[in-house]
């Protein structure tokens, strides 16, 4: 399982990492809320521990921002704080669970348990649009009986599509999600692998199309 985890604390981020180490789990470890968004953009995690406080971007915006543009990963959120209020409004932007500091590491780990339990017991196998058909597992796209497996970045691209079906991406956005937030690759990329999907579209003979609005980006779009 492949986690992101975010903490200022160099102490507290050196002990929490090792833990979940020791535990079979890969860690990636930022310091700040704006790593903790651009990882979190670039990479598929199985989770996600994000500590309120933080440089640049709080917890809490990071979460809001995340789950604005339809991130679903369960997020863990730490917190000195203990307040009511302070939970309340982590849950209420989209947090799965919320351990305030100091804590327990069994406890941690208990939670972060939980917390991937329930991501494999909600979390669709497979996502819909029109007649088509993404299994998430398998990356497999199919309509009608007929079914290709994506590469990779086909697979990246055509998720982010159908997690947005109806709603208009920007050819800077997809880059970003798909490619990565250091990437060296020109937006152009995008219109390439736009153009495999549509022909992955019209070999399994679907009614689903992936539309270009000039100057603004790509849309994927059902008929009613």
């Amino acid at each position: 399982m492949k986690l992101l985890y975010a903490e200022d604390e160099p102490a507290m981020s050196e002990a929490v990492t090792d833990i979940l180490t020791f535990h079979n789990y890969s860690v990636d470890a930022v310091c700040d809320g704006a790593d903790a968004l651009a990882y979190a953009r670039a990479e598929q995690y199985d989770g996600i521990i994000l500590d309120v406080l933080m440089l640049k971007l709080s917890g809490l915006e990071v979460l809001r921002t995340l789950r604005q543009e339809g991130c679903r990963t369960p997020v863990l959120l730490l917190t000195a704080k203990a307040e009511v209020e302070d939970r309340i409004e982590g849950l209420d932007l989209g947090a799965d669970d919320y351990l305030p500091k100091p804590f327990a590491m069994g406890e941690l780990l208990a939670r972060v348990r939980a917390m991937l339990r329930r991501r494999e017991e909600f979390t669709p196998n497979a996502l819909t649009c029109g007649d088509l058909t993404l299994n998430q597992q398998s990356a497999e796209l199919s309509c009608g009986g007929k079914t290709v497996v994506l590469p990779k970045l086909e697979y990246k691209l055509m998720e982010l599509l159908m997690l947005n079906r109806g709603r208009c991406l920007s050819t800077e956005d997809m880059l970003v999600k798909v490619w990565g937030y250091e990437t060296d690759a020109d937006v152009g990329v995008v219109w390439v692998y736009v153009s495999y999907l549509r022909k992955r579209l019209n070999a399994l003979g679907s009614s689903v199309e992936i539309r270009a609005r000039r100057g603004v980006g790509y849309t994927l779009e059902a008929p009613q």
